[in-house]
């Protein structure tokens, strides 16, 4: 009698707002392709628009805050339900945190519609009501072990109250740094929830062994992308050290690396949706080691480097999960549309272009930004093709959700 009487209550629900994955997966995919679009026009000049902050500022904070916090959102109040056993966040209130975050998007991009302060104000708001709405049946049902993320996202808010600050206050607070911290946690995110599903979902989708977690690796591995967080949030205070900052970024890369080899990841090369998870996994990595190194030596460019970070290792995860996620969620079977093999390796090579290409060629910078985009372009806009319609529509398999 429950699960009829629930879904009847869901048939009187949008499908868009029946779980918080499907209009903050569809709306942050899309947006990520609109923003990507937007900055290059903005990069060459061919639009005249000033967004909050300008081009750079807004660039920056919008691929992390935007997009990378929508997917983010769309994850955790999805999750919330398989951790608690209890219903996710749906119907109006869903529709209302979608609403504040693409309120949020549309101001920052035209900040005079609500004066400045104001666009600062309503972006701020989204990731402490997020945090208020998935502690709630956490906090009901005690499993503190989840709650971890309700810090973490009230962390976010401060890095994003750094990179507004530093609209306002540029001789103290660097937009570089505080764009460099969201960047962190969103990394740190991305290796706390890959310890608990990388070797869970290898293991199942290859008929294979689950590996044996090992705790202190992963305390190792996030414990020193923490503490690379901690130090680009208290730049304004402290400063940033380039040599603490290189030889962390490098611990964390080792032991990053160590933890993907246990995981196995040769046995997956057969699974789209494993060895694109596996492929960003190792991106983010070695990002992690060659990123500290740019710090040790100059003749590496640090501001390339970063784009391994963001596109091959956390654009990567985020196309692999929610490819992954929008299937099982939706009641579909965990086999994505083949030409999603073409979207997980414009990724991979979106990252390589845009962090190597203009290292070896620098006069030609601008044709790899071009080409990067291109590549982006068609990893998620082929992600937003084919699950668009599965993400607005009801469940295959008739269940809730």
């Amino acid at each position: 009698m429950m699960q009829i009487t629930d879904l009847e209550k869901e048939q009187q629900i949008t499908p868009l707002f029946r779980l918080g994955f499907r209009p903050f997966f569809l709306a942050g995919a899309l947006f990520s392709v609109v923003a990507i679009l937007l900055w290059l026009m903005l990069y060459r000049g061919a639009l005249n628009l000033q967004p909050l902050g300008g081009g750079y500022w807004w660039h920056i904070h919008e691929m992390i805050f935007g997009f990378g916090c929508a997917i983010v959102a769309g994850f955790l109040l999805t999750a919330v339900q398989n951790w608690t056993g209890l219903p996710g966040v749906k119907g109006k209130l869903l529709m209302g945190l979608f609403l504040l975050w693409l309120l949020g998007r549309v101001s920052l991009l035209f900040p005079n519609l609500l004066a400045p302060m104001l666009s600062t104000m309503v972006d701020l708001a989204f990731l402490p009501c997020v945090a208020f709405v998935l502690a709630k049946p956490i906090w009901a049902i005690k499993q503190y072990r989840n709650l971890f993320f309700v810090p973490l996202l009230t962390i976010f808010t401060i890095a994003n109250a750094e990179m507004h600050a530093s609209i306002y206050y540029p001789a103290s607070v660097s937009t570089q740094y505080a764009g460099y911290a969201g960047v962190m946690l969103v990394t740190l995110l991305i290796s706390v929830m890959a310890g608990r599903v990388a070797p869970m979902f290898t293991a199942n989708g290859t008929q294979t062994t689950k590996a044996v977690p090992l705790p202190w690796l992963d305390k190792v591995t996030n414990g020193a992308l923490a503490l690379i967080t901690i130090l680009l949030l208290l730049h304004p205070l402290i400063g940033v050290n380039h040599l603490y900052m290189g030889v962390i970024l490098i611990v964390a890369g080792i032991f990053q690396a160590i933890r993907w080899l246990r995981w196995r990841p040769w046995i997956t090369l057969g699974v789209p949706l494993l060895w694109s998870l596996h492929f960003s996994i190792k991106a983010l990595a070695f990002g992690l080691i060659l990123l500290g190194l740019s710090y040790l030596l100059p003749e590496i460019p640090s501001n390339h480097i970063w784009h391994l970070l963001t596109i091959g290792g956390i654009g990567g995860v985020i196309l692999a999960m929610i490819s992954r996620v929008s299937l099982g969620h939706t009641g579909r079977a965990l086999q994505p549309p083949k030409l999603m093999s073409l979207a997980f390796i414009s990724m991979v090579l979106a990252s390589v272009v845009r962090s190597f290409g203009p290292w070896g060629w620098p006069e030609n910078t601008l044709m790899f930004i071009d080409i990067s985009a291109l590549l982006w372009f068609i990893s998620f806009g082929l992600f937003v093709i084919f699950y668009g319609p599965m993400l607005i529509k009801s469940r295959a398999d008739g269940r809730p959700g």
